[in-house]
């Protein structure tokens, strides 16, 4: 075997050893099942294949996230003009900027630190000790000392220690969701032979003759050969999978491939990267990568600034030349926005924690906003990840259904309800047209359909509601007990080994045993006839067991009956395709019959029917002993006992979707988002539950067959086609069956080239590499492995999918917010770049010009002006619509055309307003006296020049102030943020009325309010306190001059309410999920999103023409 890097050998072989006859595997590993390796043997093969643990990537290094955080893109801008200020002896405003940096950097590196380094949980998947046979003995060593060919022992209990190429099962059945989603435990069997089978076609969970490292032993025993150990082992794939970076297209240097000038191209594209990362343009968030953007355009627009004062002043670079040209490089960055926008992101953080969501990295909150998809994992993210008996079919009585149980292990949910037989023995080829009324029926209660028309959906909608109820008033009735219900209980009850009790201290119902057990026994509670009921009150009484035995599939129990001594009954349940071979007859009493052919196709009809609506079918059974097949003490063969059955129906099992499931997928779709349903489930399964919780559509008949087609596929057809045929889909899938981990990457890589912003949820290991591919992975806190928590960004403490809503609404807040106070800092830049470019022509006797803010004031208004009310705009509740709009387009992100084109218009009339101040009181009232070295401090001439600053400081500081209220909504007048058709309880997020009162709408974000407040009030002290005034801010108190300054904040609040009226006059941005229109569309309750993947993938557009068309519907 050839070596690798590390040293250890290869562990490989010609075939996957599942499919390689278990002597070839004891060759090729120069073992035996007799007496194992020798000690010796094994010492050998530790040092060639290493030790049998995950290889991780090691602790979180402290540095490495404080380098991060010191390498992001506004940190290095700000350190520069740090360094800058230092260089001019301007120590007061470096020591502020150094401030700046030391309040971002502690806050980023604390939050991102602590989550890291709760993350290295690989190796905690691993068992902690084995048995294994050497020298002929059985030893238990730890599980890191397994090597390949050891043979291994587990039981019932046991953790898998490696891979196991099994060669005895008895009764063997292993849990391994953690691998392949599926909740119900896998049946192994050692004599099964794959030899012929190709091995792309059978799945981790059909290898019946394999045993998994981690997957944990829930029945019986067994033996194996350990073929893989610690990162060849599926688990160990995994962990690869997540630990390897793949490049991005082009970036081979193979001349092969490629062609002779791919080495280069590939090497500067490499180069690019590697520079992209370290300046954050590359990799991160949209909103992080856009702020790098942001940081290094205003760093480049800082640098044209300087050269322009410069130039001003023929480059006769003196101290108070540089520190003008500091001053207006400092004007045009927001300086407190790196913080502003931290502080935001822990508020919001701390807010989705009572909302039982933890974000891991605070990037992925705003991140959230963006999402336009969602691969789930069915089994415990969808549903609830334990089995219930749904329906349950007795020969000539009817189908008993299970309605409304919302906990599959309390039988006190829900209730029971008889109907009539779906298909009869008379007539069993019925069962094709009975599938899709079924369907509709009882399964697909989402009520979703890919309609465009919403009016025609909705009544669509109301009339299949109307008609199913109809449907089950007419047929179903109150299920009562009767002789054959009785005999199907007593049957499924006794032949169980799981406990069902009610503990009536805690006021809860407890289950032990296997899932499939449980589900039976809480059927029987629910008519009183569980197993302990039956053995103490009605006194039966076991006398023999027969375990299920996963090669013939089934169990027996004897028991005698406590009413009449001389009854003896055998109880048999099992798959039904093997239990109806056992019977005789059918039905019991009046309905008993014996078992035709035609009978028998009927059985194995109602057999499918149930299974195509995803599920798990057994088939329950019994017959009477004479008293010369059984005396006590006398242990009758199986094959004996287990013939001649009576078939006393069927049972239907499934994992059922949570209770909020359903109105958390109506929710996303809603929303614009996408759901996508990626499992390891049979395909008839994971599309009945997609049906159910309304990922599917009902009506999907009505679409084009191309469509209809890529709805549903599984792993092996979606991972057989190429890059090219998936991208040539009419529509991804929205259901994956049989997944296994690379087809849930693949689907995230599909969707990437579709420009779709994606989310993951998942709970197992098989989730953790799809979780790291998404943009937003999200793993299930509960149930949920340590794997899967390491490799999300965000951790659902309830594992409710519901939970998902409120972190999309949550990240949708935050990204309105963030364009709010994005668009409030940068107004005041833009207002200051535009004061002080302009002043450069104010020069005075000496030539140099004379800044209408001094470089404190700049500072002061960046640092604490804007910095509380950005922070108070961070807190703004979500607006009542935002859940009801498609997400944002992640390529603009916050710098949306809107923001630009309000960022330079508002930032023109509040630089305009100081401007003319400024002017007023030199050029006017002053008479144009700039006096002489002003700009170093008071001195002669300068009185006028100190007066204007301080009314252009005060001006400046009201007018950055009262923008805040503004911008609590980007288009709504500030006397009209609530509108009439947002403030009706249906649509309030508090559920209460709202007033239209303008001081409730301001006092209704106190932050907000009483940033302002004190802020407008602070203003006095720093004109009028003697010293602080003159010597550090270079003003001096003022006069008639406050009228110009109030004045200033009416005209500026005019400008701002006339380009708002201008915007919603002629429908300006509404692309961007314009307000106004979204309030039409609730005032008419209607915004036809029934289905979020059809409407969206139509376009939704929120334009007059729809509008209009909606109301005329109305109309009709």
């Amino acid at each position: 075997m050839a070596p690798l890097s590390n040293g250890y050998a290869i562990q490989e072989y010609p075939r996957h050893p599942f499919q390689l006859l278990i002597d070839e595997v004891y060759r090729r590993l120069d073992t035996n099942n007799e007496t194992g390796l020798t000690l010796i043997e094994a010492q050998e093969a530790q040092g060639k294949h290493g030790p049998n643990k995950l290889a991780g990537e090691g602790g979180v290094q402290w540095y490495s996230v404080l380098l991060k955080q010191i390498s992001n893109a506004m940190i290095l801008v700000l350190v520069l003009a740090m360094a800058l200020s230092y260089g001019v002896t301007d120590y007061i405003e470096g020591g502020v900027i150094t401030a700046v940096i030391v309040l971002n950097v502690a806050i980023g590196f604390y939050q991102e630190f602590q989550a890291e380094k709760k993350m290295d949980s690989l190796r905690s998947l691993s068992s902690p000790s084995a048995a294994v046979l050497r020298d002929g003995n059985i030893t238990t060593i730890p599980s890191g000392e397994v090597v390949p060919g050891d043979i291994v022992q587990i039981k019932t209990g046991d953790t898998v220690p490696a891979d196991l190429r099994l060669f005895e099962a008895m009764n063997l059945e292993c849990d391994e969701k953690i691998l392949t989603g599926e909740a119900a435990p896998v049946a192994k069997d050692s004599g099964i032979d794959y030899s012929a089978a190709g091995g792309q076609t059978i799945g981790i969970g059909d290898r019946l003759n394999m045993a998994y490292s981690s997957s944990t032993v829930t029945k019986g025993r067994g033996r194996g050969v350990v073929v893989f150990t610690g990162m060849y082992t599926e688990i160990g794939k995994i962990a690869e999978s997540m630990q390897g970076k793949s490049r991005k297209a082009n970036r081979s240097l193979s001349t092969k491939k490629h062609g002779a000038l791919q080495p280069a191209k590939g090497a500067i594209l490499r180069i690019w990267d590697g520079f992209g990362k370290f300046l954050g343009l590359t990799v991160g968030t949209p909103l992080q990568r856009k702020l790098s953007k942001l940081a290094y355009i205003l760093f480049g627009c800082a640098i044209l600034l300087a050269i322009i004062v410069f130039g001003v002043n023929k480059f006769n670079v003196t101290n108070e030349v540089a520190i003008y040209a500091i001053s207006t490089g400092i004007a045009i960055i927001p300086e407190s926005l790196i913080a502003v926008l931290t502080i935001t992101m822990v508020v919001g953080m701390t807010q989705m924690r009572k909302r039982r969501v933890v974000i891991r990295q605070l990037s992925a909150l705003e991140a959230l906003g963006g999402v336009s998809n969602i691969c789930s994992d069915k089994t415990g993210t969808l549903t609830q990840g334990r089995m219930i008996t749904r329906m349950a079919w007795l020969p000539g009585v009817g189908i008993y259904t299970v309605n409304g149980a919302d906990d599959a292990g309390d039988p006190s949910r829900g209730n029971v309800s008889l109907g009539p037989e779906s298909v009869t023995f008379q007539d069993p080829e019925v069962v094709e047209n009975e599938k899709g009324k079924t369907f509709d029926r009882k399964r697909s209660i989402a009520g979703v359909k890919f309609d465009i028309n919403a009016r025609t959906d909705k009544k669509q909608d109301q009339q299949a509601e109307i008609s199913e109820k109809r449907n089950q008033d007419d047929t179903a009735e109150p299920a009562e007990l009767r002789q054959e219900l009785t005999s199907f209980l007593e049957s499924m009850a006794l032949c169980n080994l799981a406990t069902v009790r009610h503990d009536s201290q805690k006021n809860q119902w407890q289950t032990v045993g296997d899932p499939t057990e449980i589900a039976l026994q809480v059927f029987a509670h629910r008519f009183n006839h569980g197993k302990r009921t039956l053995e103490t009150r009605y006194g039966w009484k076991q006398l023999a067991e027969y375990p299920f035995d996963s090669s013939i599939k089934s169990m027996s129990v004897v028991y005698r009956s406590g009413i009449n001594d001389s009854q003896t009954f055998v109880f048999t349940k099992g798959a039904v395709e093997r239990i109806i071979d056992l019977c005789d007859y059918v039905g019991v009493g009046n309905h008993q019959q014996p078992l035709t052919e035609a009978i028998k196709s009927g059985v194995l009809a109602q057999m499918t029917l149930f299974a195509d609506q995803g599920l798990r079918v057994m088939a329950i059974a019994r017959r009477s002993l004479t008293s010369t097949e059984l005396s006590t003490g006398q242990q009758v063969p199986r094959e004996t006992t287990e013939k001649n059955l009576t078939l006393l129906g069927l049972a239907g099992l499934y994992d059922p979707p949570r209770l909020e499931t359903k109105a958390a997928v109506r929710q996303c779709t809603t929303a614009g988002i996408k759901v996508h349903m990626l499992t390891g489930d049979h395909p008839s399964t994971a599309t009945a539950i997609a049906k159910e919780v309304g990922i599917l559509p009902r009506n999907a008949a009505a679409l084009p067959a191309s469509v209809a087609d890529s709805l549903v596929q599984t792993a092996v057809s979606f991972d057989g086609m190429t890059e090219e045929q998936i991208d040539a889909l009419p529509t991804l899938p929205l259901v994956i069956a049989r997944c296994a981990p690379s087809t849930k990457t693949r689907m995230i890589a599909a969707l990437h080239r579709r420009k779709a912003f994606c989310a993951m949820t998942g709970d197992g290991v098989n989730d953790a590499p799809s979780l790291q591919a998404a943009d937003v992975g999200i793993a299930m806190g509960l149930a949920g492995s340590d794997v899967a928590k390491g490799a999300a960004d965000i951790v659902l403490t309830d594992d409710n999918f519901a939970s998902i809503v409120n972190a999309i609404e949550e990240g949708r807040r935050m990204f309105d917010n963030i364009q709010k106070f994005i668009l409030h800092l940068l107004v005041s830049n833009v207002a200051e770049v535009i004061l002080l470019i302009v002043g450069l022509s104010f020069q005075d006797e000496a030539g140099f010009s004379v800044f209408p803010l001094s470089p404190l004031q700049v500072l002061w208004i960046n640092m604490l002006t804007s910095s509380f009310p950005a922070f108070g705009l961070g807190r703004e509740r979500a607006d009542a619509l935002v859940m009801r709009r498609p997400p944002h387009d992640n390529q603009r992100g916050v710098f949306t055309l809107q923001i630009v084109i309000d960022m330079l218009v508002y930032g023109s009339i509040m630089g305009t307003c100081t401007l003319l101040t400024f002017v007023i009181i030199v050029y006017g009232a002053g008479g144009g006296e700039l006096g002489k070295d002003c700009n170093r401090g008071f001195g002669e001439g300068c009185e006028t020049v100190f007066r204007a600053r301080a009314a252009v400081f005060a001006e400046l500081t009201w007018l950055i102030l009262v923008s805040a209220w503004e911008f609590k909504s980007l288009r709504r007048s500030l006397f009209s943020l609530h509108p009439r058709s947002l403030s009706s309880p249906s649509y309030s997020q508090e559920g209460s009325k709202r007033t239209s009162s303008v001081f409730q709408d301001l006092y209704e974000n106190r932050f907000l309010f009483y940033a302002v407040v004190i802020g407008a009030i602070s203003v006095f002290p720093a004109v009028y306190i003697p010293g602080l005034n003159t010597k550090v801010f270079k003003h001096k108190g003022i006069g008639w001059e406050w009228g110009l300054s109030f004045g200033a904040v009416v005209v500026f609040l005019a400008g701002v309410e006339a380009w708002k009226a201008v915007k919603r006059r002629w429908r300006l941005f509404e692309e961007e999920g314009g307000e106004d229109e979204l309030a039409v569309a609730v005032a008419e309750q209607e915004l036809g999103l029934r289905q979020g993947f059809w409407s969206f993938a139509k376009g939704v557009s929120w334009s007059r023409t729809q509008s209009r068309s909606r109301s005329e519907d109305e109309k009709v």
